[in-house]
């Protein structure tokens, strides 16, 4: 009876831990959505801030004039949002890692490009880069004539070797980070993890095993955690050290490049989940899951 009972105890406290990370987890997808509506928001005023600089000429006017401080400010703002996010993830975090790792507050498109829990910080300096080009192409002609530009096509040598910096920098940061996630994903394989495992496939001693299971992964899931902080660390860093690298008017351009990128693979995941979902409320199915590969006689 007491055996019973204790099973029984164990069982309604799995339960009950069960609910509290599904509660903890549509917490923070409900703030992840608040925050994506303050970054569209954010991004209106980018946007904003771009034409009008625009229309005052660019360059000059916005270093020299009174339209450099607005500017540092919006960016400061616009950061602050992002470094805002990550300090309320770390939070929740340590409340329970596990949803980082597996969120369904992101579509299956996003989830595909995540690296530890996000987005791989080098991709923003990429981001950069490729945005360099594309505005460089379209003022080639002014380039040619030596007028400024007042984006991301006027990167001067001197801020394109930080950036050179700063992408080492990070690249080598991803590698270390790389090696302690794999560090902690190895540990799973440990000798003592296979006697848990053998003792819980057993007839005998299952409850203890799987105590003994759960203080196990427990330590597991606090490496995960550190590493997800120190991913997470990397990623605002790297943000930052962009910005700063930037003039006023350049991280604007920046980070409406990277909010709208952001924004619509997040549009176009959530639309191809629902369309997959739709097909299989609808009864259809891809072939390759509805075939059955029988083995031979």
């Amino acid at each position: 009876m007491s055996f019973l009972s204790s099973s029984n105890s164990r069982s309604y406290s799995g339960v009950g831990e069960a609910r509290n990370g599904q509660r903890r987890s549509e917490c923070f997808a409900r703030f992840y959505e608040n925050w994506l509506a303050e970054q569209e928001r954010d991004l209106a005023d980018l946007r904003s801030a771009a034409a009008a600089a625009a229309a005052r000429g660019g360059g000059e006017e916005e270093e020299d004039g009174g339209g450099r401080r607005p500017l540092q400010n919006l960016v400061d703002r616009v950061v602050g949002h992002y470094e805002y996010y990550y300090r309320a993830k770390a939070a929740s975090a340590r409340r329970d890692v596990l949803p980082m790792f597996s969120p369904t507050w992101t579509s299956s498109t996003e989830n595909l490009f995540t690296w530890v829990g996000g987005w791989r910080p080098s991709t923003a300096i990429q981001l950069l880069y490729s945005k360099s080009g594309l505005q460089l192409e379209a003022r080639l002609s002014n380039i040619i004539r030596a007028l400024p530009s007042p984006d991301l096509a006027g990167l001067s040598p001197a801020q394109l070797e930080r950036v050179d910096r700063l992408h080492r920098r990070t690249v080598r940061r991803e590698r270390e980070i790389a090696e302690d996630e794999a560090a902690v994903q190895e540990a799973v394989a440990e000798a003592r993890m296979l006697e848990i495992a053998q003792a819980m496939r057993g007839s005998e001693g299952t409850e203890a095993a799987v105590g003994e299971m759960r203080g196990q992964m427990s330590g597991k899931e606090e490496g995960m955690e550190r590493v997800l902080e120190m991913a997470d660390e990397l990623r605002v860093e790297t943000i930052k050290g962009l910005v700063e690298i930037l003039e006023p008017i350049q991280a604007v351009h920046f980070l409406i490049a990277a909010a709208e990128l952001q924004l619509a693979v997040r549009q176009f995941g959530m639309r191809k989940d629902a369309e997959a979902a739709a097909s299989v409320a609808n009864g259809e199915r891809e072939p390759h899951l509805t075939t059955v590969i029988r083995p031979a006689t």
